[in-house]
């Protein structure tokens, strides 16, 4: 007897859930852009019809919730019995991995207002660490926003670049620079080819440099220097 419903019209598919609707979401928004994220295209990357979509969530927004909570739960949880540094450090570089991986969930992440269990518990893992580290409230507050600024906002400028992998810096720099009269930028020439010019150069590895000067002014702060 054929089967009923779309989400079982295939033996060797998996059954639709929520968690396979999340799933599938997160897919298309990595392979094609948030943009691309509608119900019809991600029926389609299920391979099930639009309305078997309805069965598992009750809208878009609903999605976007879910998919937001998704990328917080691969977000490494500072422990707050742990020395702060450390674990907020790790947490910052864990959530930069998860971004990297998501790029489009950057603009996401703080726009919803239905925030999931693991978005919740992400948060709370890093204020009760930097609360357990002897930050008051008001500090922990602001070391949490500044922390989240620059893990976003590196994310999104490092995806922004002209650069196609670490190979072609130096070529698009050189066409940069080509269009500079002779003489004309001095400092930034310098920089290009002193520094993103010379072999191993990625934006990327500046990434836990600027991290630790936040820790260390952070640091700082909770000692009153």
């Amino acid at each position: 007897m054929a089967a009923s419903t779309d989400e079982n019209h295939s033996s060797s598919r998996a059954p639709l859930t929520r968690d396979r609707v999340l799933r599938g979401a997160v897919g298309v928004a990595d392979a094609d852009g948030l943009g691309a994220l509608t119900i019809r295209s991600l029926a389609t990357a299920l391979g099930v019809k639009p309305m078997a979509i309805y069965h598992h969530v009750a809208n878009k927004d609903e999605i976007l919730d879910g998919i937001v909570d998704a990328v917080f739960a691969e977000m490494d949880l500072p422990a707050p019995d742990g020395p702060w540094r450390a674990e907020i450090r790790r947490r910052s570089v864990s959530a930069r991995d998860v971004l990297r991986r998501h790029p489009w969930a950057v603009g996401l992440l703080e726009t919803r207002t239905n925030p999931g269990p693991a978005t919740l518990r992400s948060h709370e893992a890093v204020l009760a660490t930097l609360r357990g580290g002897g930050f008051d409230v008001p500090l922990a507050a602001r070391a949490f926003a500044i922390l989240d600024s620059y893990v976003y906002g590196f994310v999104v400028q490092e995806a922004a670049l002209p650069f196609d992998g670490p190979d072609s810096v130096a070529e698009v720099t050189a066409q940069i620079m080509e269009a500079f009269a002779a003489g004309e930028y001095p400092h930034m020439v310098e920089m290009a080819t002193e520094h993103v010019m010379q072999p191993g150069y990625a934006f990327g590895n500046d990434f836990e440099f600027g991290l630790d000067l936040i820790l260390d002014g952070l640091e700082r702060a909770l000692h009153g220097a």
